[in-house]
């Protein structure tokens, strides 16, 4: 069994739920709290969440995390 992380990161909009939301339907959790920073280039707030998931694969840099 191999623990998968993620950081799934997006603008503080609707689609940054939508993304976790569709992580979590997928089998993934969530892994500690949500973060929000500043992003004073493009003047928005950015959103961060990590997430896990058991996987019964071996892991290789190559892996496509969002497949599993």
């Amino acid at each position: 069994m191999t623990t998968l992380y993620r950081l799934l990161t997006e603008d503080d909009t609707a689609a940054f739920c939508h993304k976790i939301s569709d992580a979590l339907a997928k089998g993934w959790a969530l892994h500690g709290s949500p973060t929000m920073s500043f992003d004073a280039a493009r003047g928005v707030m950015r959103c961060g969440q990590a997430m896990t998931k058991d996987v019964a694969v071996d892991y290789t840099p190559d892996l496509k995390l969002g497949a599993q």
